[in-house]
C-alpha cells in the first residue's frame, strides 16, 4: 500500500477503561477499518487518572508524568495495531491523539486533555495530531463533541435522517437530517456512572450486558429525581462530563440510603430516558438511531433505547461496517485526516463556535 493513505486513531474516553486504537484508509466512500486493538488501563494509572478530574494536591506534576505515562500507553497500542496489520510506521501519514480530557470547562475558556503528544511522536517516529478541541474554544464553542462532522461522512444518508448516539462515558447525539443543519451535543451520562455503581457495589469494571440493573426495579422516585438535573433542560449547543456527572452528584441524590441493584436499574432507566427524550424533542422526521460506542454493548440498555425510541428503527453501527467500539477512535483517525489536510473539521451549529476551524495541533515525525 502507497504511503500517505493510511491513518491511526486513539481514543480514551470518559468510561476510563482503556485506549482503543484504528488503523483506518479514508481513500473508499466509507472508511475502511483495516485493524483494530485495545489496551486496557491498569488499575494504577486508571485511580491516578480518576484522581486527576478532581482538584488534588500537587496537580501539575500529576498531569505530567501521568502524560508521560499515557504517551508510553498510546505508543504501545498503536504499535499492535500496525503488527495486527502487518504495516511499518512509515506507511502511516499520522495519528490522531485524543488524549485523556482532565478538565472540560469551555464556559471558562478552557478543555484539557493529557498524553503527551510530542512524546508519542518521538516514540513512534509518526507525525501526531493531537489537542483537537481547543481551537473549537478558543472560537467561542463547546470543544464538544467533535464526532458529528465524521458522523455525516461514515454515516449520513441522502434516503433518510439519522440520529447517531454514541453511549461512552457521557451519552452524545448527532441529528443527520436531509432538510436542516447537523446539530450535536451531550444528551447525559451513560458508562461513567454505570460503571462506577458496578465497580462499588460488584467489584467490577462494568455490569456486564446490563444483567444486574435488568434483574433490579426502577426506582420511580430516584427517577424523577435525577430527570430534574438542569443540565438536561438546557438548550444545545452543551457538552458535559464527569465535572458533573460524578460519584459527588450520584450521592447528592441519597442512593447510599437505597437498594443498590435498583440504583444501576434506574441509572440504566435514566441513560436510556436521557437519550430518548433528546431524539424525541431535537430529532424530528429522524427515522433510524444508529447507537456506537461501549454501552452498544449492554443488551439491556439497548432494549430499553428501542422500547423507549419506537416507532424508531434502533440499530447499532456494526450494521453499517463499523464496531460500535472502535466508531471514535476511528473519528480521531479522520480528525486527523482533515487537519494534516488544512479542512475545517468543526460544525458551528453542533459546538456553538463563530466559524468552522481546522482542528488540532500537529506534532512531526
Amino acid at each position: 500500500m502507497a504511503n500517505g493513505e493510511l491513518f491511526v486513531g486513539l481514543m480514551s474516553g470518559t468510561s476510563l477503561d482503556g485506549v482503543d486504537a484504528a488503523l483506518v484508509d479514508f481513500r473508499a466512500a466509507r472508511p475502511d477499518l483495516l485493524a483494530s486493538a485495545y489496551l486496557r488501563f491498569d488499575p494504577t494509572l486508571r485511580s491516578a487518572l480518576l484522581a486527576l478530574n478532581a482538584s488534588g494536591e500537587n496537580e501539575i506534576d500529576r498531569a505530567a508524568r501521568l502524560g508521560n505515562d499515557l504517551a508510553r500507553h498510546y505508543a504501545a497500542v498503536v504499535s499492535e495495531v500496525l503488527a495486527r496489520a502487518h504495516i511499518a510506521a512509515d506507511a502511516v501519514r499520522a495519528v490522531g491523539c485524543h488524549g485523556q480530557t482532565v478538565r472540560h470547562r469551555p464556559e471558562r475558556g478552557y478543555t484539557v486533555q493529557i498524553g503527551n503528544p510530542a512524546l508519542l511522536a518521538e516514540l513512534l517516529r509518526i507525525r501526531v495530531v493531537a489537542d483537537f478541541r481547543s481551537r473549537d474554544v478558543a472560537a467561542g464553542g463547546q470543544g464538544a463533541p467533535l464526532a458529528p462532522a465524521f458522523h455525516v461522512f461514515a454515516f449520513g444518508s441522502q434516503d433518510e435522517d439519522r440520529a447517531i448516539v454514541n453511549l461512552g462515558g457521557i451519552a452524545n447525539i448527532t441529528r443527520l437530517s436531509r432538510s436542516a443543519p447537523i446539530i450535536g451535543f451531550d444528551c447525559g451520562p451513560a458508562n461513567c456512572l454505570l460503571d462506577l455503581w458496578a465497580e462499588k457495589h460488584l467489584g467490577t469494571r462494568m455490569d456486564e450486558n446490563g444483567d444486574w440493573a435488568a434483574g433490579g426495579r426502577v426506582d420511580e422516585a430516584l427517577l424523577r429525581q435525577l430527570l430534574a438535573e438542569p443540565y438536561l433542560a438546557a438548550a444545545p449547543p452543551k457538552s458535559t462530563g464527569r465535572e458533573l456527572f460524578n460519584e459527588t452528584w450520584l450521592v447528592a441524590h441519597d442512593v447510599a440510603h437505597r437498594e443498590p441493584r435498583a440504583v444501576q436499574a434506574t441509572l440504566l432507566e435514566f441513560t436510556a430516558r436521557c437519550v430518548a427524550q433528546a431524539c424525541a424533542h431535537y430529532c424530528p422526521g429522524t427515522v433510524r438511531v444508529i447507537v456506537c460506542g461501549g454501552g452498544a454493548r449492554n443488551a439491556a440498555l439497548m432494549g430499553r433505547l428501542r422500547y423507549l425510541c419506537a416507532p424508531l428503527a434502533v440499530s447499532t453501527s456494526s450494521d453499517f461496517g463499523l464496531a460500535p467500539e472502535m466508531v471514535e477512535a476511528v473519528g480521531f483517525a479522520w480528525l486527523a485526516w482533515q487537519a494534516i489536510e488544512g479542512i475545517p473539521a468543526s460544525l458551528p451549529t453542533v459546538t456553538g463556535a463563530s466559524g468552522p476551524r481546522v482542528l488540532g495541533a500537529v506534532y512531526p515525525a
